[in-house]
C-alpha cells in the first residue's frame, strides 16, 4: 500500500514538474497555415522590389527601409517556413484564395516598370509598390491575429502588423516630399 502511494505521489510529481509529460503537438488551424503560406508568398514577392532598392535607389531612406524590410523578412521566413514543416503544411498553398483576392500579387509588369526606372522615377515606383505591398501584408498579418489559433503565429501577426505599419508611415512620409 505504502508503495503504491509513493509511486502515485511520484507520478503526480512528474506530471506537474512537467518532467516525464509527452510534448504537446501545437494547436494551429487553417488560419495560421494559410496566413503563413500567403506571407511567405508576400515576402518572396516584395522581395523583388527591396532587392533592386537596396542596390538601385538613389534616395538612402528608400535603401534604408528596403535594407530593413529584406532582414526582417528573412528572419520571419525562416520562423514561418519551420512551422509549416512541423505541422506538415506545404510551404506554397495550393487551395484557392478566392475569398480574398489576389491580395499578395506583384505582377510581372510592376516590377519591369521598377526594373526600367531610372533615378527619382526608380525611388518614386518603389515607394509606390513597397505602400501597396506592405498594406497587403497588414491585412494579412490583421487575418491571423483574429483568426489564427498558434499563439505564437498570431504573436507573429501582430508584430507584423506593427512593423509594416510603421514601414508604411515612412515610406508615406517619402512619397508626399516633392
Amino acid at each position: 500500500m505504502v508503495r503504491q502511494l509513493v509511486a502515485a505521489a511520484l507520478a503526480a510529481l512528474l506530471v506537474v514538474s512537467g518532467c516525464g509529460a509527452q510534448p504537446e503537438t501545437p494547436v494551429f488551424n487553417a488560419t495560421d497555415v494559410m496566413f503563413l503560406q500567403m506571407a511567405l508568398a508576400q515576402i518572396d514577392e516584395g522581395s523583388q522590389v527591396t532587392s533592386l532598392a537596396v542596390d538601385r535607389a538613389t534616395d538612402p531612406r528608400v535603401r534604408t527601409i528596403a535594407s530593413e524590410l529584406h532582414d526582417q523578412w528573412n528572419s520571419e521566413a525562416l520562423l514561418m517556413s519551420r512551422w509549416l514543416r512541423e505541422w506538415q503544411q506545404p510551404v506554397v498553398s495550393t487551395a484557392s484564395h478566392d475569398g480574398h483576392g489576389d491580395l499578395h500579387v506583384l505582377r510581372p509588369s510592376d516590377i519591369g516598370e521598377l526594373r526600367s526606372a531610372q533615378g527619382k522615377t526608380f525611388d518614386r515606383t518603389a515607394v509606390s509598390l513597397l505602400l501597396g505591398h506592405l498594406g497587403n501584408c497588414v491585412e494579412t498579418a490583421r487575418m491571423e491575429s483574429a483568426g489564427g489559433a498558434y499563439p505564437p503565429a498570431r504573436d507573429l501577426g501582430e508584430t507584423v502588423t506593427q512593423r509594416r505599419q510603421t514601414q508604411i508611415q515612412r515610406l508615406l512620409a517619402l512619397a508626399a516630399e516633392p
